[in-house]
């Protein structure tokens, strides 16, 4: 099966996003960088696209200009291993962006991504129909996923 290569595109932006992302994620790295030349349509010389990967998935960003912008409809999914792992990318993406709900945040260029801890789907999906209720309720409570607080909305023992 070929490979597929999510492609981001950034009004001007689109190096210093992959930069970032880069320092964010552990075994990542800048893989090309590709210059506008003098066909245009962007300044010749300005970055057109950044190839780069963060920890084994390729992505491109395109700097496309201010035609289209990032929305909820797209997001990206951390599966974290632990609320160490979740506290550590929340905190880096939400520097300069914003928290949403239920685990969703935008970072400082717009793109959505969902920081979980392996564990919360199995909360939410409890075979007890009490408990589920229970824990999703909590979810929709929290902005940053708390896999303890799901645990004891579930239980019935959060307070």
């Amino acid at each position: 099966m070929p490979q597929i290569t999510p492609n981001l595109w950034f009004d001007t932006q689109g190096q210093q996003a992959a930069e970032f992302y880069v320092s964010v994620f552990p075994n990542s790295k800048i893989t090309n960088i590709l210059h506008y030349g003098e066909a245009g349509p962007g300044p010749a010389g300005s970055v057109l696209t950044v190839d780069f990967v963060l920890d084994g998935q390729p992505y491109t960003a395109i700097n496309g200009g201010p035609q289209f912008t990032f929305d909820e409809a797209i997001s990206l999914l951390i599966n974290c291993a632990d609320q160490d792992e979740v506290d550590y990318y929340w905190d880096k993406l939400t520097d300069g962006g914003e928290e949403v709900q239920c685990g969703w945040l935008k970072d400082k260029y717009g793109l959505s991504w969902q920081v979980v801890p392996v564990g919360m789907a199995d909360v939410l999906g409890d075979p007890d129909p009490a408990r589920s209720e229970r824990a999703v309720k909590a979810m929709f409570a929290m902005k940053k996923i708390d896999l303890a607080g799901l645990r004891a909305a579930a239980d019935g023992t959060d307070g």
